[in-house]
């Protein structure tokens, strides 16, 4: 009984560690727009508004961070709860260094943006962020960063695009966690 229960439980583990290199073959073979490389544009709308983000019309006014979100995979995602908390709270130091913080909230398009608008909550978020929509995930698919798992959206990620379109840097996370934080940004920022 006792070697049935260790076989099982080595089937059960080897099925897991199996899950979680697909994931990561998976991340790598998602061909994120590289450093050099033009910023794919989108249109997406701005969660809570009647209105869009162009990104090549705000690139053009300046330096564009874009951070890729889980969006709602069948829940609120804690971890992009706290990266974006910690973006607002250092919203005055960003709006230094950038013209604008878009926040991708990828999803299927049923029901994203009654998830979007609870993810932001009684949150005001402040200039220069700004919150958008990703319905059915056209964006994160364009960008390289669909995460085509069960439960699962778009691999969290981060790219800042320089006025000329390029991407300037990126960081693409293959776990839910490793996500980059606002003093990476602000540390990347300052080498441009």
């Amino acid at each position: 009984m006792l070697i049935r229960i260790a076989a099982c439980l080595c089937l059960f583990i080897g099925s897991q560690s199996g899950r979680v290199g697909l994931a990561a073959e998976t991340a790598q073979e998602t061909g994120a727009i590289e450093i050099g490389e033009k910023a794919i544009n989108f249109e997406l709308p701005i969660v809570g508004k009647d209105d869009f983000i162009d990104l090549q019309n705000e690139y053009q006014q300046g330096i564009v961070v874009v951070v890729v979100l889980r969006g709602y995979p069948g829940y609120q995602c804690p971890l992009c709860t706290s990266q974006v908390s910690a973006l607002i709270n250092r919203a005055r130091t960003l709006k230094d260094k950038v013209h604008k913080v878009v926040l991708v909230y990828p999803g299927e398009s049923d029901e994203l943006k009654r998830h979007a608008k609870k993810f932001l909550g009684a949150r005001r978020i402040p200039e220069p962020i700004v919150l958008v929509a990703d319905p059915g995930m056209k964006m994160v698919q364009s960008w390289g960063v669909r995460w085509n798992a069960p439960r699962e959206t778009a691999y969290p990620a981060t790219f800042i695009v320089k006025s000329n379109g390029r991407v300037a840097w990126k960081k693409v996370s293959q776990s839910h966690a490793g996500r980059s934080s606002v003093e990476e940004i602000v540390r990347q920022l300052k080498k441009l």
